[in-house]
């Protein structure tokens, strides 16, 4: 599945992996960026249409990621400047749309930790020209209202929110457990914390590789994080509910308000 991986790795691996940025393009030109990377910024892979932050269509897709210089073969690593959340939501858009999942990488930390000890350029990069195939995905971790609201009765299920506590209090699913994506990284690192550490925090919410584990946030793009880390663990099951509170509420699903 998706994994994450250490910036030395990425570094002996330039020349074999397409590197993407998800920051905006005036940070990607003016600021710096990773050798041989591709300019994808966020706001590019999000619907235009109906609700903000949902999947950007398989033709968008296909076509962003040609001009990327990407194809379905091809390795990937991704990374911004916020903890890796929003490279993430580009990674789970990979996935979703058919991308191989173990040639798809988060970097560990991002711009900023990458730039600590690594090379950054402003030279633009030489992207090949290529055609992006979007395929089906054999499986998917994409569940809906109907299957999220049976998942409210389900005992093995967990229903995790990932926003942070205020957002949690002012409404959410019923029984859901809350963690917000930013227990699981380090400010210091910019990266996730310890294996030890991120387990002990997921068990305190009772998210174990034993239950059914089902993600929201708001546009799903915080839940891609957690996702991604899930992965990276070893998890299986996790299931990651696109729509999230933007089409709960829209549906009139069951909210809870502490």
């Amino acid at each position: 599945m998706v994994d994450v991986v250490s910036a030395a790795w990425v570094s002996e691996r330039l020349g074999d992996v397409r590197v993407v940025d998800v920051r905006d393009e005036w940070e990607f030109d003016g600021i710096g960026h990773l050798p041989t990377a591709a300019s994808v910024p966020f706001d590019e892979f999000r619907s235009t249409e109906g609700d903000v932050g949902m999947l950007p269509g398989r033709d968008a897709w296909a076509e962003l990621l040609s001009d990327a210089g990407i194809t379905a073969d091809d390795d990937v690593v991704a990374y911004d400047d916020t903890h890796g959340v929003f490279a993430a939501r580009f990674l789970v858009t990979a996935l979703l749309y058919g991308h191989d999942p173990a040639k798809l990488h988060l970097l560990d930390g991002d711009f900023s930790s990458w730039n600590r000890e690594y090379e950054t350029t402003t030279d633009a990069s030489e992207l090949p020209d290529v055609t992006y195939e979007v395929t089906t995905a054999e499986e998917t971790p994409l569940v809906g209202f109907e299957a999220v609201e049976a998942a409210l009765d389900d005992p093995e299920a967990v229903i995790v929110d990932t926003r942070d506590p205020e957002e949690f209090d002012e409404g959410h699913l019923p029984g859901a457990v809350n963690l917000d994506w930013r227990e699981l990284v380090d400010d210091e690192t910019r990266g996730l914390k310890p294996r030890d550490e991120l387990e002990s925090v997921l068990e305190s919410v009772e998210i174990t590789p034993d239950h059914r584990i089902v993600l929201y946030c708001n546009t799903a793009r915080r839940i891609s994080h957690t996702y991604v880390v899930l992965s990276h663990l070893g998890y299986d099951g996790v299931e990651f509910y696109e729509g999230s509170l933007t089409e709960w509420e829209a549906r009139d699903g069951a909210i809870v308000r502490e």
